[in-house]
């Protein structure tokens, strides 16, 4: 009750001063708070002598809160007042920069008038800024003096309270003592005899040890542990016949806790006490417990917290890839190091291909495919070599049942050699003395088997050995066949992919092209390296080329598959020769015709796989002219590297991505000088998680530009050499395109008059242009063709009429007028005078068509020039 009354006004008295030093604090913040917002102090600030204005309203503000002091002063802490008139124009003692930020400080500190808090608040101006400050503080004594006025009382009231807990306690131990002395010889005895019983019945021994060393009292179970005599009780230690260990312990009366002390068979775990603590009487207590059984189960307890400590970490470092070989090299590692000193694993070939093995057991070809720890020379397979086991071996017979192998001694020779017996003597030869061979099963399928060997260590392979083994196997071995099955589908994936990708870039003369295609790393979207993205060159009609390039959304087997419909898509309307807005649109209607389908055949096992979010830049360019014609929906904008070395991006107009539906396509044309190279990409070569889109597209622009000398190939290696990540997230899809511009010697055209006379004036002139060019042979077939068609313009279209012809890899026929009515081929009967003449046409060229301009259409022949007759591909 004295520490309870004392902790009471301990609590009082601190809990005081906190209340002071709270009071103090609020007091003068409330006071510097009113003071800073009261009316006419920014004006007081901004006088001429505001110390002649401040000083009687702080003096007048100071003793009606009952404060010790009212600072006011300026932003750079210089006093205007302070109630000893020569302090003022002195610095401020305190922390203003928090208020002229804007804050309020509140501190305590010890002034010359003794501890204090003081508060400094700003004043702020009309326009918001801090135009002064002001501080009011307030000594923590002035603010306690009333609460110290309580002590009196709360002592006289403690010192009640002791009184009256004193009287209570005197009371009670008097009553207590009267009890006590009340009791009876029965009852005691009684106790006794229950004492006596409970010291005999428990499960552990007790002995009392004098201070002269002889033993005094030893119940049943000491007697047992001790093997004591009957006679003990008055007899020295030393004479016991206990073991000198125990003895010694026993006389020197040492505090000792849970020593184990081997007596007989048994291993005994002492604890022991002095008696004589607190004025007890000389002597030691003893107690005594039996172990044995204890150190038992707790070794049995170890072995098998050290088993499952061993497979929880294989889990966490076997299997920590999709890649078949890494996977078995971390299980070579991890059993070398953990349970043997030597481990090797041995896989089926079609295994490590990513297949299943087509058979189990013997005579299955193996390959080995990771060794752990260090084999002496010649004394393992190496890695890669090819290993049969034979069903008349050991190993042989038990693998096809998926049997495993315990050979304890190997220099017994007890089977195990047949397979290999001169390799066998020298692995004997170099120490290896144990072998656990463990089949590597998943699925009910072997997939290969995992040889364990001891050398170092002397202990041999047993029974637990084997089962461990087996286990931790048997966890690797699902690592390894997730891997296998990761393989084949990547394979699968990464096979489909590259049969959509353009293997080469097909012939033509309008641009020297180079592309780069780098797919993302393994490990995202779960097929790592395949991908949507996709570039292409088309040769069109008129010796003009399409650049594409595209991306779709998201990786692996879906994306691949998509890209190669968009891809196949683009071939089809580029074949219909429409100008680029009108083939995205065509595109995109696609891409929102198979999200249809797609949804609709949904069979709810899955997330719908959409193609919304496809991109794909579309370009046409003309060698005859130089013209380019762009469209793009959603892509990044193209990159245009100048003959000057300059760099600009192309202001393409931007269109949605594909599948949105219903928006338009805008083009852009432009006419681009020889040797300007157009750099169409993917949004995977400029964005990354550490950069952004564009910070990566000024990038490319800073590291193209300036080297007009580069080739396309150089250029490509520039750009990824600059904005190639380690482990791209993205695809990356690059096509450089240079452009050449055709020779105007190679090019001829004639404006045609409306009357069927002009055709034999069209078809004298284009022979003269051919005998000039050197294809005299061409001219009877190209005579027939210009008639054909230019007749047809004459009967059916309007005028005016051109003709034009393109020596190229190819000789190129064009007709154009203002019609847009395309003639189709049909079959003319055997009584018709006409309607054989585009069937004719297209007996005679190579390829023939119809393109459509703005102002009417264009008719287009393509003949075969024989070898040699073609311009070189890199003329002017």
């Amino acid at each position: 009750m004295v520490l309870l009354v004392a902790a009471a006004i301990a609590a009082l008295v601190l809990q005081s001063g906190t209340d002071a030093e709270r009071e103090a604090r609020n007091r003068s913040l409330a006071v510097a708070q009113t003071f800073a917002s009261s009316p006419g102090l920014e004006a007081a600030l901004k006088s001429p002598d505001p110390t002649a204005v401040l000083q009687p309203r702080a003096e007048a503000a100071r003793r009606g809160s009952g404060v010790d002091f009212v600072v006011v002063m300026n932003t750079g802490g210089i006093r205007y007042t302070h109630p000893i008139p020569n302090r003022i124009g002195k610095k401020f003692v305190g922390t203003i920069a928090p208020a002229l930020d804007g804050g309020v400080v509140t501190e305590k500190i010890t002034g010359t008038i003794g501890p204090l808090v003081q508060a400094v608040v700003p004043v702020f101006g009309q326009r918001g800024n801090v135009v002064g400050l002001v501080s009011a503080g307030i000594t923590i004594s002035k603010v306690s003096g009333v609460v110290d006025e309580q002590f009196p009382l709360l002592f006289g009231s403690a010192a009640g309270v002791l009184l009256l807990t004193t009287g209570g306690t005197a009371l009670v131990t008097r009553r207590l003592r009267r009890q006590t002395h009340g009791l009876g010889p029965a009852e005691m005895t009684r106790m006794y005899e229950h004492h006596d019983a409970v010291l005999h019945a428990v499960r552990e021994g007790v002995i009392i040890v004098r201070g002269d060393g002889r033993l005094i009292l030893a119940n049943d179970e000491a007697r047992r542990l001790l093997d004591l005599p009957p006679d003990v009780e008055g007899r020295r230690v030393a004479d016991l016949g206990l073991d000198p260990a125990t003895a010694t312990l026993l006389e020197s009366g040492r505090i000792a806790t849970d020593e184990v002390h081997p007596v007989g068979e048994r291993l005994l775990a002492v604890n022991q006490r002095s008696t004589d603590q607190d004025g007890g009487p000389p002597g030691s207590v003893t107690t005594l417990r039996d172990t044995t059984e204890l150190q038992a189960v707790t070794g049995r307890a170890d072995v098998a917290r050290g088993r499952l400590k061993l497979l929880y970490d294989a889990g966490a470092e076997i299997g920590t890839t999709l890649d078949v070989v890494r996977t078995c090299e971390e299980l070579a590692a991890f059993g070398a190091a953990r349970f043997s000193d030597l481990a090797t694993v041995d896989l089926a070939v079609s295994v490590l291909g990513g297949e299943e093995p087509t058979a189990t057991g013997a005579g299955i070809e193996m390959r080995r495919t990771a060794v752990g720890g260090e084999p002496p020379d010649g004394s393992l397979y190496p890695v890669g070599e090819p290993i049969r086991f034979a069903p008349h071996t050991a190993l042989g017979a038990r693998l096809p049942a998926g049997e495993s192998f315990l050979e304890r001694d190997l220099a017994a020779f007890a089977g195990w050699q047949h397979h290999d017996p001169e390799r066998a003597r020298q692995i004997v030869a170099h120490g290896i003395h144990s072998l656990l061979a463990v089949p590597l099963r998943a699925r009910g399928v072997i997939l290969g088997v995992v040889l364990f060997w001891r050398s170092r260590s002397p202990e041999a392979f047993d029974e637990e050995d084997l089962s461990l083994a087996e286990e931790l196997v048997a966890r690797a071995a699902v690592s390894i066949d997730n891997a296998r099955r990761y393989t084949r589908e990547h394979t699968m994936a990464v096979a489909l992919q590259r049969s959509l990708l353009p293997r080469t870039l097909p012939d033509q003369n309008a641009v020297a092209a180079a592309f780069r295609y780098r797919p993302a790393q393994a490990g995202f979207g779960g097929l790592g390296g395949v991908g949507g993205d996709w570039f292409d060159i088309i040769p069109l009609p008129g010796a003009r080329v399409a650049l594409v390039v595209g991306d779709v959304v998201g990786h692996g087997l879906h994306a691949a598959a998509t890209m190669g419909r968009l891809r196949t898509a683009v071939h089809n309307f580029a074949n219909l020769d429409v100008p680029p807005d009108e083939l995205l649109w065509h595109l995109d209607e696609l891409v929102t015709r198979i999200d249809q389908d797609e949804g609709t055949e949904s069979t709810g096992d899955g997330p719908k796989a959409s193609v919304t979010g496809a991109t794909c830049l579309y370009a046409i360019y003309d060698p005859a002219s130089g013209a380019c014609t762009m469209a793009r929906a959603g892509h990044v904008q193209p990159l245009l590297l100048r003959p000057d070395g300059s760099a600009e991006y192309v202001d393409v107009p931007g269109g949605p991505p594909l599948g949105l539906g219903g928006l338009p396509f805008d083009t852009c044309r432009l006419e681009l000088p020889e040797g300007s190279s157009l750099v169409l990409y993917t949004d995977g070569l400029v964005e990354d998680r550490d950069r952004d889109i564009d910070e990566g597209m000024a990038l490319l622009r800073r590291t193209l530009a300036g080297h007009p000398d580069r080739t396309p190939e150089e250029t490509c290696e520039a750009a990824l050499g600059a904005l190639l990540p380690d482990r791209p997230a993205d695809d990356i899809a690059l096509l450089i395109a240079r452009t050449r511009v055709l020779d105007a010697a190679h090019i001829a055209d004639w404006e045609v008059p409306a009357d069927p006379a002009a055709v034999a004036q069209v078809r004298a002139v284009a022979v003269r242009k051919l005998i000039e060019w050197g294809l005299a042979d061409e001219a009877f077939t190209t005579e027939l063709i210009l008639s054909e068609l230019v007749t047809n313009s004459i009967r059916y279209a309007a005028g005016p009429i051109r003709v034009r012809l393109i020596r190229d890899r190819s000789l190129i026929c064009e007709v154009a007028d203002r019609s847009s009515t395309s003639p189709h081929l049909r079959q003319a009967a055997t009584t018709d005078e006409g309607g054989r003449g585009l069937f004719l046409i297209a007996q005679l060229a190579e390829r023939w068509g119809t393109r459509y301009t703005s102002d009417g259409k264009v008719i287009w022949t393509e003949q075969a020039l024989p070898d040699g007759a073609e311009p070189a591909a890199d003329s002017p």
